[in-house]
């Protein structure tokens, strides 16, 4: 199944990823790690264009990891999918694989998101450079409404909730 995991910057997508990755054995595939690996850090540009680059060799990852193992939960992360298209695509590519799809979309208070942020930036501990709260409020502004299936996840609540009420939507 190809999860995609939706939401503003520091509403911890990631965070949740990695959590059901190690519930359900499935694989999560995050775009910020494909990014770096893909291109040296003069060459990070942190543009629509280099995402959806990145978002091609993600899909190319997944179609391998699900041929070899049908059964197994591919999450798609790092990317907002605040742009109708983004999810579109991802769709088409579910489709063509056959694969059944679900979107988690990750919320949580702008206080919460500006905290994680903050602390993400103070630590260096986040791989892409440009995640920070003006960050977060550009990609507010021009988010558009997930208008398909999908389940919302308040991740101010305890990661055992947030996993418990993800691992119910999967299972449908």
């Amino acid at each position: 199944m190809i999860v995609v995991m939706a939401g503003l910057p520091g509403t911890g997508k990631s965070t949740l990823a990695r959590a059901l990755a190690t519930r359900t054995g499935g694989a999560v595939i995050g775009k910020d790690e494909v990014r770096a690996a893909l291109f040296a850090p003069e060459d990070l540009e942190y543009s629509t264009e280099q995402d959806d680059f990145c978002m091609d060799v993600m899909l190319e990852a997944a179609k391998y990891l699900l041929r070899k193992h049908p059964d197994r939960f591919v999450l798609i992360d790092g990317r907002t999918f605040s742009q109708r298209y983004q999810i579109e695509r991802v769709l088409e590519f579910a489709a063509q694989m056959g694969q059944p799809w679900r979107i988690l979309e990750c919320v949580c208070s702008e206080r919460t998101a500006r905290a994680r942020l903050e602390s993400q930036v103070a630590s260096g501990e986040h791989l892409a450079a440009n995640r920070d709260f003006p960050l977060y409020a550009r990609v507010k502004k021009r988010f558009e409404e997930v208008r398909f299936v999908k389940t919302v996840i308040d991740t101010d609540l305890p990661i055992e909730a947030c996993i418990a009420q993800s691992m119910e939507a999967l299972s449908k």
